[in-house]
């Protein structure tokens, strides 16, 4: 090790300290449900005085909570939840426009609100069930773009 090394490593300012990572602003939407004014108040309650939060929304009816801020989203569903002792979770639905097929089994939900649909975990896959070759066969064989299909038709 030369002389340079060791002056170099004496006024090395960034030894032996940890870069932080600053927090990107986030919008964090979460359901939980809020029957009265009161529920409405202890939601609100649980995640204002949290280190970061910039504004907190709620829309009662839809039981839909806004926070936006420099927080985690996983560290504001566990402080709701454990505050407010409701079942919280990060919001499942998406604009109905945003789906391929919103009446799918995985995708449609009877308790989304108007508008929305549930959303899907791979949105390239789509979530209906994929016909066979035999199948495929049949629905082919009279259909008008095949030209070859049945001469009875």
């Amino acid at each position: 090790m030369g002389v340079l090394d060791h002056v170099s490593e004496m006024f090395d300012c960034s030894h032996g300290h940890k870069i932080k990572k600053r927090r990107q602003l986030q919008t964090v939407e979460i359901k939980v449900k809020m029957d009265c004014e009161g529920c409405e108040r202890k939601v609100r309650r649980s995640v204002e005085g949290m280190k970061g939060v910039s504004s907190v929304s709620l829309e009662p009816k839809a039981h839909k909570v806004t926070v936006v801020g420099y927080v985690d989203p996983n560290k504001v569903v566990a402080r709701m939840a454990h505050r407010t002792g409701k079942k919280v979770e990060l919001w499942p639905y998406v604009p109905y426009d945003v789906v391929a097929h919103p009446y799918a089994a995985g995708v449609y939900d009877k308790k989304a609100p108007s508008g929305y649909v549930r959303r899907a975990d791979d949105p390239g896959v789509s979530q209906l069930a994929r016909a066979s070759s035999t199948e495929v066969r049949y629905t082919t064989a009279f259909s008008d773009e095949n030209p070859a299909a049945c001469v009875v038709m």
